[in-house]
């Protein structure tokens, strides 16, 4: 069985996402990220990184949203999660969630987390200021270059889409209104509708 070990509120709901969707049988484990428990000898036994998510196969422990997102959609292919029968369209897949992993995950945690780049208050400062304008930047660009509709890589619903909507969720905290973004908004919305969203949501 698969485990999966998550925090609420944080990208780990991506992966949280696919595998209720993909079907799997699974375990999710919470961990308390404001008692530091990431930073415990057990968790990072699990996760040398201190970081969530990380999931546990039967070969050993995944971490990094984009790989573990990618071997949930090929482990349960009948999920269809992903176009895994066109390998161009599944290296876009790929680009577009190392997009959100590298450049836009970054740029928000530039509010919350400055103190990874620069010790100097003032800096940090800088940077935390600077993040309106990054992530409004950053969903320009997924809004106008990179999303097809009515969902990220056209009509099939995939993996991209969970986590699109998971770091969407962020954009309030970010002062940003998702709204600027007619095609995310619409994307969040019908999200937050889905049942399967609603279980995972309530469960976190």
């Amino acid at each position: 069985m698969l485990t999966l070990y998550y925090a609420p509120h944080s990208c780990a709901l991506a992966s949280h996402l696919a595998l209720e969707h993909s079907g799997a049988v699974y375990e999710a484990r919470r961990v308390d990220l404001a008692n530091g428990e990431q930073r415990s000898p057990a968790y990072l036994r699990v996760n040398p990184k201190g970081r969530v998510p990380a999931l546990i196969a039967e070969q050993g422990v995944l971490t990094e949203t984009p790989a573990i997102l990618a071997y949930i959609a090929q482990r349960f292919p009948r999920a269809r999660l992903a176009p895994l029968d066109d390998p161009f369209l599944f290296a876009e897949a790929q680009s577009f969630n190392s997009y959100l992993c590298s450049t836009v995950h970054v740029a928000h945690a530039h509010r919350y987390r400055g103190h990874r780049w620069a010790d100097d208050p003032a800096a940090i400062e800088a940077m935390r200021i600077k993040v309106p304008q990054t992530m409004k930047a950053c969903f320009d660009q997924i809004e106008n270059d990179f999303f097809r509709g009515p969902y990220v890589l056209g009509e099939q619903f995939s993996i991209c889409d969970m986590y699109l909507f998971t770091i969407s969720r962020w954009l309030p905290g970010d002062d940003v209104d998702v709204n600027w973004f007619p095609k995310v908004a619409d994307l969040q919305r019908r999200l937050l509708a889905d049942a399967t969203v609603q279980k995972v949501l309530a469960a976190q």
